[in-house]
């Protein structure tokens, strides 16, 4: 689709690879206003497989009330029998988890909070209460031989309480990291970070013994800044990014939190950096020009819309 472009120049103080956890059918489609078919979904997931995404977060069981957007999630998980990629599911609390195993979900997330304020709006919950509540949790998923993620939100910058404290975000890490998650996703829910800040709370978790190797980045791109600041984490060691295909989604609990990283911006840059990461750019920009279509607007990415310009 692209002929030679970019143009492949490599930087050696990067990793050679980069797994792209993708987002898009859970944190992308729970921001929609209106609700998307479970059938629609399901193509969705099974077009961003066929692109070539190892990972695609499918869903999240919270109540419905909570993310009515989400609220079929027992009805999609069978649809997507035979999709070749990790399916991981969000998993609120111990309901949650009991019902995903139900259906034989093989990998869950945990999704917590640096800051009271959004651990107060998004859980109802201080954030020592909320991390008792997934304690048990991530135990039975363990036992259960689940992989566990963690996602931690506000991790640079709150709305309510404004610049987060690097320490905060070290401290709340590494006991969400304590409860034995295999990987943390460090959160800019309203994408505030800058690369710079990036770079230093890296440093400070590393300092803190969290290797880089059991972090991902998750990346809002409110101020344009989410590839700047995922260069930075890649330059520190990170090899996993979370993105959204056509830069889908926000937070419903974060009212200036606009949408992620786009996948196909993302897969653009890493490219032309030479970086390895098994997608096929245009299967997945056409598999985002189709949800658009399905969305009724077009997409946000700005590399869906260039490849789409020249197509035209």
């Amino acid at each position: 689709m692209t002929g030679r472009l970019p143009m492949v120049v490599p930087d050696p103080a990067l990793p050679t690879h980069v797994r792209i956890h993708e987002v898009g059918p859970r944190d992308g489609l729970q921001n929609e206003k209106t609700v998307v078919p479970v059938e629609v979904k399901a193509e969705f997931i099974r077009r961003l497989a066929a692109a070539g995404l190892s990972t695609v977060e499918a869903t999240s069981f919270v109540h419905p009330k909570w993310v009515p957007q989400l609220a079929d999630a027992e009805q999609l998980m069978p649809l997507l029998d035979g999709v070749g990629a990790r399916l991981p599911v969000l998993v609120p609390n111990a309901r949650g988890l009991e019902r995903a195993l139900a259906l034989g979900v093989r990998e869950v997330a945990v999704f917590g909070s640096a800051t009271e304020s959004f651990a107060k709006a998004n859980l109802n919950r201080t954030v020592a209460e909320s991390l008792e509540m997934f304690a048990p949790v991530v135990e039975t998923a363990r036992e259960a031989g689940l992989r566990v993620r963690g996602y931690l939100s506000m991790c640079f910058g709150d709305p309510w309480e404004g610049p987060v404290p690097i320490e905060q975000t070290v401290r709340v890490s590494r006991r969400l990291l304590d409860l034995g998650c295999d990987e943390l996703s460090l959160g800019d829910t309203i994408g505030v970070a800058t690369p710079g800040h990036v770079a230093a709370l890296l440093a400070a978790l590393d300092e803190a013994g969290v290797a880089a190797g059991r972090l991902a980045v998750h990346f809002h791109d409110t101020y344009g800044q989410a590839l700047a600041n995922t260069l930075a984490a890649l330059r520190h060691g990170v090899t996993t990014v979370d993105a959204s295909a056509g830069g889908l989604g926000g937070c419903p609990y974060a009212k200036s939190a606009t949408g992620n990283l786009a996948t196909e911006d993302l897969v653009w840059m890493l490219d032309g950096l030479g970086i390895t990461t098994g997608v096929d750019l245009g299967l997945l920009s056409a598999t985002s020009v189709w949800m658009a279509g399905r969305l009724g607007r077009p997409s946000p990415s700005r590399t869906v819309r260039a490849l789409s310009h020249q197509e035209s």
